[in-house]
């Protein structure tokens, strides 16, 4: 096997221009994979937080009524039916009535770690002559701190002071910019002619410009007196200790209480699909990058059997089997194809440092002030994976053919 390893050694020294220029692709195919899968996943995962810090993992809402439809079951001469409810007929009513019982009930699910109480609605806040449309959230502090990243979106101004002032108001960055207030200022809040008075005590930052521009938060006894509802609430807002387990916890929240239950990643599927899509379109071009280099890799070896006969020929009559044959140029692949992904994974793990330290201003569906990356294990295995199918694939080709070489023929034809 030693042997084998110096004779393929000395073929690829041969042809090290070649090799060389297959070993660059490689190289940068495998750091490019990593690079931008790292980057795709790191945004996605910044998306993901940015989601579940503003709207909690799950959302209880809504009670509902199961249509009940009948069908005959096949039981021989037996005519009794079996009902299977329907989700697409359901009948919805909006709100929750008795909020507190459900709470309560969420609250003994194992996997549920806080749950927040909302009575949402729309009003016009102004402050002198500056009035906007915004969405008023009524909340109870120490719950909505419970499910979402409140605590850590406070710009200005400080939670402690809106725990402590009744008439306190929470509003987002955007909406203070387009009002131009500040901490302290006045605002009022008028809906279906009803109107109060509030005054600013902190600014928050989500890095959604929507709900920047649109929410502001108060205290739900303030809400209930300005939308008239002295009993119930618009939702339930419920944070998980496994966000991935979402859809699972919902469906089993459906059951047990029968009101609507929207998981994050049904709320955000959309996105979820584009980024998905970003990652496998972005992996799929780069991997053209090491399908190239394994392209170069199938030329290299096939000019080395056509140009290497007479000592291929001379091998096999010494004593070398096929397989032996195959074993030296499957070597040179592997040899190119060893360096090429550890130098890839060296260049890859620069890169992603170097990209996550580039400054960006992103402020739209998530905020971000650098390239996001994550760093994964996954992305490196996977690009040495493709890497080493290409490459694999690339060499034996050539092999084989090398071992099928008649020594007798080569022989015969050189001597004529």
């Amino acid at each position: 096997m030693k042997r084998n390893f110096q004779i393929a050694l000395r073929f690829l020294l041969a042809k090290r221009r070649a090799m060389l220029m297959t070993l660059a692709g490689i190289v940068f195919g495998v750091a490019f994979f990593i690079v931008t899968q790292a980057q795709t996943h790191g945004f996605e995962d910044l998306f993901i937080r940015t989601v579940l810090g503003a709207n909690g993992a799950l959302r209880v809402q809504d009670k509902f009524q199961n249509p009940i439809t009948s069908l005959m079951a096949d039981t021989g001469d037996s005519t009794e039916g079996f009902r299977v409810p329907l989700k697409e007929g359901r009948t919805y009513i909006p709100g929750i009535s008795h909020p507190g019982v459900i709470k309560e009930s969420v609250e003994k699910f194992s996997s549920v770690s806080g749950v927040s109480e909302v009575l949402a609605g729309r009003a016009s806040v102004s402050s002198g002559f500056r009035s906007l449309k915004t969405e008023v959230l009524g909340i109870r502090l120490n719950d909505h701190l419970s499910v979402t990243d409140l605590g850590s979106q406070i710009r200005f101004g400080s939670l402690a002071r809106y725990s402590e002032e009744p008439s306190g108001i929470l509003i987002g960055t955007r909406l203070a910019g387009r009002l131009q207030i500040d901490i302290g200022d006045t605002l009022f809040m008028e809906h279906l002619g009803a109107k109060r008075r509030y005054r600013l005590v902190g600014i928050f930052e989500t890095g959604v410009g929507q709900y920047d521009l649109t929410r502001t938060f108060i205290h739900l006894d303030e809400a209930r007196l300005l939308f008239k509802k002295p009993f119930g609430s618009s939702y339930l807002q419920v944070a998980l200790f496994d966000s991935d387990k979402a859809p699972q916890v919902a469906l089993h929240l459906e059951e047990t209480l029968q009101h609507n239950v929207d998981s994050w990643q049904e709320r955000e599927k959309t996105w979820l699909d584009v980024f998905r899509v970003l990652r496998f379109s972005s992996g799929l071009t780069m991997a053209s990058i090491i399908v190239i280099a394994g392209l170069g890799m199938f030329n290299t070896l096939a000019m080395i059997v056509m140009e290497r006969q007479r000592e291929i020929a001379i091998l096999r009559s010494i004593g070398y089997t096929r397989g032996d044959i195959i074993s030296i140029f499957l070597q040179q692949g592997m040899a190119v194809l060893i360096a090429g992904i550890l130098l890839g994974w060296i260049l890859a793990l620069a890169l992603t440092y170097g990209v996550s330290s580039l400054p960006i201003h992103i402020r739209g569906v998530f905020s971000a002030d650098s390239f996001v990356v994550k760093w994964s294990l996954y992305h490196y295995l996977w690009a040495g994976f493709i890497a080493s199918i290409v490459i694999l694939l690339a060499s034996f080709l050539p092999a084989r053919r090398a071992a099928h070489i008649d020594p007798g023929e080569v022989i015969r034809r050189m001597g004529g």
